[in-house]
């Protein structure tokens, strides 16, 4: 009776393990992040590694949109109050297939577009974007440590309504990464 149970446990606990790994899979890394500062500002220099699942890319197939968004905050710690919220950004970019032309297109939410032979080359512009500005000069007090708090995810309210009941309903749906922590002293 015991080496049954500890069978059925070390069945279940490889069960989890795997779904562990799957959902693993299913997610997105980011795999560089760094603030830089230029003439205009603070540009986020950012790559991130994710493969779409079936869904998604089927989606994307039948020619619905998918939105993938980057959302950066700074923060100025302070021993004597709450923490300074001195920038909250966001960046959102946006893929989808033309059926009739056969192409694929990004672009940045109310921006120039750009087009892609393949869903492949598409994508890399989406897990490399260009380079930008989170922040005008000024924004940052100079010499002070900021606590930066970075994700990127397939933003589902961007989705057409209908879609989005099931986007919010089916673990398919689901792309994001996990908040990525690092300290960033502003020039």
């Amino acid at each position: 009776m015991t080496t049954r149970f500890f069978r059925l446990l070390a069945c279940q606990l490889l069960l989890l393990f795997a779904c562990a790994q799957a959902q693993a899979a299913d997610g997105v890394d980011i795999a560089l992040a760094h603030i830089e500062s230029t003439e205009e500002g603070y540009r986020l220099d950012a790559r991130y590694a994710f493969e779409l699942n079936h869904d998604l890319e089927d989606a994307i197939q039948h020619g619905v949109p998918l939105f993938f968004t980057t959302e950066i905050e700074l923060t100025r710690p302070r021993w004597w109050w709450t923490d300074e919220k001195a920038v909250v950004a966001h960046h959102t970019q946006r893929i989808w297939y033309d059926v009739l032309l056969r192409q694929y297109h990004v672009s940045v939410v109310g921006s120039v577009q750009q087009t892609f032979p393949t869903l492949e080359e598409a994508l890399f512009n989406i897990r490399r974007p260009s380079r930008w500005l989170i922040a005008p000069k000024g924004a940052l007090k100079p010499g002070e440590t900021y606590n930066v708090t970075l994700r990127m995810f397939m933003d589902r309210q961007f989705l057409q309504k209908p879609l989005q009941v099931n986007a919010f309903n089916n673990a398919g749906w689901q792309l994001g990464s996990t908040k990525k922590f690092f300290t960033y002293r502003a020039e």
